[in-house]
């Protein structure tokens, strides 16, 4: 089960006692939430298959995505500091999750030094990943925020045994929009622009990236393309 869950590399016993203590095995329907912002805190959740989506309401009352999460990714690290949900978590497609309670990970902390220095990682990647949405949402016009999208997807997938070049996009491309800052109509003549250009090519939900140096370097701001009108 830890190859699935929690993949790091820890010695056979250490792996044992990590076993003991994942909870059930949670599975979930397309559009079925998680949990909700402000329900307390209990358990992590290691996506075993399928796509998710957190999101967040403003004082507008518009959902505001914060993250897509895939196979190997923990969900509910929002909660640590207050022990409540700052944000709902939504199946985007049929999933599956193990729970894992945080009281019995705490303890196992103390006995497997390793295990805290996984986690550890894995929040500062959360952290960075966070800090990459703003620059998104703050700095990059919207053929770079598009681009930086892709790039990060495939090396997600390709980090799990995926092919980077190849994937289906399990978010509406209005998600998609909405996680970026953009309309859904942007990101229409996004996909149309980038298969003009040779660089990505789309059937229906599914991509497949043609020239990934090119993009990495449009992610980079290197290389630009004329602005959309």
């Amino acid at each position: 089960m830890h190859q699935l869950c929690l993949p790091m590399g820890l010695e056979d016993a250490d792996i044992d006692r990590l076993d003991q203590i994942i909870g059930k095995r949670r599975r979930l329907e397309r559009d079925e939430p998680l949990y909700k912002m402000g329900e307390p805190f209990r358990n992590l959740y290691a996506v075993r298959f399928g796509h998710f989506k957190t999101y967040q309401i403003n004082a507008a009352g518009e959902a505001q995505i914060t993250g897509f999460q895939m196979a190997g990714e923990l969900l509910g690290m929002d909660a640590i500091s207050a022990d409540r949900h700052h944000c709902d978590a939504v199946a985007l497609e049929d999933s599956e999750v193990c729970e894992i309670p945080f009281a019995h990970l705490q303890d196992l902390f103390g006995q497997v030094p390793a295990l805290l220095r996984h986690f550890h990682r894995i929040m500062s990647q959360e952290i960075t990943r966070e800090q990459n949405v703003m620059l998104l949402l703050g700095n990059m016009r919207a053929e770079q925020r598009f681009a930086v999208f892709l790039i990060n997807l495939s090396a997600r997938y390709a980090a799990r045994g995926y092919s980077s070049t190849r994937f289906q996009l399990r978010m509406s491309r209005e998600d998609i929009g909405n996680y970026l800052g953009l309309t859904i109509e942007s990101i229409s003549r996004l996909l149309s622009r980038f298969k003009k250009l040779g660089l990505v090519q789309v059937d229906k939900r599914e991509v497949v990236l043609l020239e990934p140096a090119r993009l990495k370097a449009m992610a980079a701001g290197t290389e630009q393309c004329s602005p959309m009108a």
